[in-house]
Parts: structure tokens; sequence; C-alpha cells
């Protein structure tokens, strides 16, 4: 077979412009030409081409063709029960994949770095009603959303149909003129539909959808900061905050819309246990704080106690169309801390000094705005009111 295999790439070489490598529904893809001299070794069960060394009882089939796209982004496409993983050659020693059905799981190598392959690109499409997108590894990521819509109904690597365990900055980038929608279902145990443990960067100028059914989740769950700008992003269900990130949230163009959620619209908290305050270009900081510099922010809660927007420090309000409306009640599950519902809540300082701001408390108890310290308005145009009863 081994003899078979080797007369059949020597034959093909000269016509061909891409060479295939098989690994059930992974393909690693190669420009024939730069294949260079593939290696046999361990008395013929590998075979080596470049810097990866395949098992060949592992190989389902290796072929050429006369055409095959080879830019440097990993492309994972979902088709209904089942889903395919290609590899550009060259970042071959840097990814590994696996495939269960739909569902798609990708280590990328700790050698990943400026110095070897630099960022990869992963670009999802397709379409399933089981899958998930897995992606774990140590260095910045491009995850790009290519029309996809991927519901996780039965947990194989995670709950979460995305599921990004990189502490790393991660883009996630909404290709322009797509629709992407995204759901998990109650089984889920994960913290988001949407999880990204390091620092999450929406972009792109696409939709997002999210539906987070899963009893823990939120529907955004960053472990460190999240920005966005140009994209929109639609959160309409989750059983607890819409998005809820850690260092701090910006907001700098795009439009945010939250609904249908059972906790906090946007909550921001700590990552460490020191304070930055805000940082020049927020390089390294842990703030709490929530920025909304432009775009369109419109956030419903109609949860007991919930907030719109909260904070465990400021909230800064310099720009774009701000529409928060608090519909909940008091949360009276402790009875010696009642909490009422609130359209914008601050910590330490809510700063408003632009942009167009509405806020609404309707429920009980609720208020417009308000913040355990300062609340300073310098500028822009802003509407509060509460006309829900009093409570008690």
């Amino acid at each position: 077979m081994l003899t078979t295999l080797a007369c059949t790439l020597m034959a093909a070489g000269a016509t061909a412009q891409v060479l295939d490598v098989n690994i059930g529904s992974v393909t690693y893809r190669y420009n024939a030409g730069d294949c260079g001299q593939m290696t046999y070794g361990d008395n013929g069960t590998t075979l080596t081409i470049g810097q990866k060394t395949y098992t060949l009882s592992e190989v389902t089939d290796i072929k050429t063709a006369p055409t095959g796209s080879m830019d440097s982004t990993v492309n994972v496409v979902y088709s209904a029960a089942a889903a395919s993983v290609t590899i550009p050659g060259h970042l071959a020693p840097y990814v590994t994949a696996a495939v269960s059905g739909a569902h798609v799981s990708i280590a990328q190598s700790s050698d990943v770095s400026d110095d070897t392959c630099g960022e990869i690109t992963y670009n999802l499409s397709g379409a399933s009603d089981d899958g998930e997108f897995y992606l774990s590894g140590s260095y910045k990521a491009t995850v790009e959303m290519d029309g996809l819509t991927l519901t996780n109904t039965s947990r194989t690597y995670s709950g979460a149909p995305i599921y990004i365990d990189n502490g790393k900055r991660i883009d996630l980038s909404v290709k322009k003129g797509t629709e992407n929608t995204i759901k998990d279902t109650a089984a889920s145990t994960e913290k988001g539909c949407l999880y990204c443990k390091g620092h999450l960067e929406l972009k792109g100028q696409g939709t997002l959808n999210i539906y987070a059914y899963g009893t823990a989740a939120h529907g955004i769950k960053t472990g460190d900061y999240c920005e966005m700008r140009k994209c929109t992003v639609n959160i309409l269900s989750a059983a607890k905050d819409g998005l809820h990130a850690n260092a701090y949230f910006l907001q700098e163009s795009g439009a945010l819309t939250i609904s249908g959620v059972g906790d906090d619209g946007i909550q921001v908290e700590l990552d460490g246990t020191t304070n930055t305050g805000e940082t020049n270009d927020h390089d390294g900081e842990d703030s709490a704080n929530i920025y909304i510099a432009d775009g369109t922010l419109t956030v419903t809660t109609t949860a007991v106690g919930a907030k719109c927007l909260k904070s465990d420090n400021a909230v800064n309000l310099r720009g774009g169309t701000i529409d928060c409306t608090a519909k909940g009640g008091v949360d009276t599950s402790n009875s010696s801390d009642l909490s009422g519902s609130c359209a914008i809540k601050a910590e330490t300082a809510l700063n408003i000094s632009g942009g167009t701001v509405t806020a609404k408390a309707t429920g009980q108890g609720g208020k417009a705005i308000s913040s355990d310290g300062t609340i300073t308005i310098s500028g822009g145009t802003v509407s509060a009111s509460s006309t829900g009863s009093n409570y008690g």
C-alpha cells in the first residue's frame, strides 16, 4: 500500500496544485509544489510532510486536486449533523482538530507566536442543530462568524455552542453582510452561550443573535474585558445576565440589544483585587467600569431587582444612543437587603458627558438612575423617569 501511495503522489505531483491529507473530517491542505521531500518513518507507519508527521493508520486518504483555497485561515464548515475542518499545511504543526459529528474541538499549540506562524484565524460557517466550536490555546486568535447557525444540544467538549478556552485576546469578527445565530439548551451548565476565557473584542459589520437557555448561562461571558465596535449583537434570551464581563466593558460603536434575560442586562466586575481605574487606551485596565462611547445600546430587563447596566465601579456614558428600561419589581429574597430594579446602576460614580440617554424604571420600587457615589451630568441629553409604585 505504501509503495502505491508514493507512486500515486509522484505521478500526480506534476500537475496538481493542492495536496490534501484527510484524517476523518479533518483535512490538512498543502500546496503540492511546496511539499518537498515527503519521508516515511517508523518502518513505513508514519509520513512526514514539512514539519508535521502523520500516523498512516489514522489517515483516511491522501489525494491531489487541481485547485483549492490556500490562505492562512482554518475553515470550519457545519452541515446538519456533521462538520469539516480544513487546515492549511503551514499551520499543520500548530493546530490539532478533533471532530465528533458536528462538535469541533481545536487545540492551538503553545508554540504559536509571532516568531512561528503568527495569529491564526478560524472561520465558522454553515448550520447544525447539535454542534459546537471549542478552541483552546495560549496565544491570541481571531474567530470569524461567516453565516453560522449553531445550537449545542448535547455536551461533547462543552455545553456552549462557542467556547473559547484561551486567556489571551480573541477577536470575534461577525463578517459583513452575514447573520449568525447561536443557542444552547437548558441542559448546559456553562457560564455563557458565548464564553471566552480571556479578552473578547466583538467586531465586524454583520449580525450575531444569541439565545442562552442554559440554567447557569449568561448570553456572553468573558473572563476579562469585553469591547465592541461596528457589529450588531442581539442577546435575546439568557437565564442570567445578558453580558457579564470582568475588568471593563467598552462599546465604541455598533448596535447592542439585550432583552429576555433573567438578571441584569450588562454587569461588569473586577477581574482581580486591585482597581486600576481607567488607564490610557485601557491598557492593562481592571476597573470594573462600563464605557459607552458611541453606537446604539438598548436594554430591557424584567427580573426583580435587575439592572440594565450594573458596574461594580463607574458607568461612563460619553456618546451614542442609550435606552434602558427596568421593568422588574423589588427582590425580596433577602429580607435584610431588599434590592429594587434600576435602569442604570453605578457603585461609585455615574458620569454622563454625551449622547442621548433614556433611563426608565416601571417596576414597583424601581429607580431610573442610581449611584452609591456621585452622579455627574456634564453633557448629552438625559431623560430619566420612575413610574412604578412605591414599595412598602
